[in-house]
């Protein structure tokens, strides 16, 4: 493929540090750009993914969908001169039990209703 048409990619991170740039195919999957976010991940950070599905990549504006390639993301950016592009990186951490249970009292609670007639 010729160096043309790459796509040069950089990944920056919650606090302003970047990976990349790396060359991407017009066909490589965003699935793939968050494997090697992944991989290339800063072992010093505070904030570190799990796994390459806990990363979410921004992209003006927009959350990108594993399925879409390179080309189909960076559609807008067509008429700007060559350069890297800069994909947010945003961690999503994984929801605990806590969260996602509702809490559920120990004695059930008793239903009062009170009625007066005159």
């Amino acid at each position: 493929m010729p160096e043309d048409d790459l796509v040069e990619l950089k990944f920056r991170l919650y606090d302003g540090s970047d990976i990349g740039p790396f060359h991407y195919s017009p066909t490589s999957t965003v699935a793939v750009l968050k494997e090697r976010i992944f991989s290339e991940w800063p072992k010093d950070k505070k904030i570190v993914p799990k796994a390459a599905n806990d990363i979410k990549l921004i992209n003006a504006g927009k959350i990108l969908e594993n399925n879409k390639t390179v080309g189909q993301c960076r559609a807008p950016f067509n008429d700007l001169p060559k350069g890297a592009i800069t994909m947010h990186v945003v961690v999503q951490p994984p929801l605990t039990k806590a969260k996602t249970e509702k809490k559920v009292d120990e004695a059930p609670k008793k239903n009062v209703c009170s009625c007066t007639i005159l």
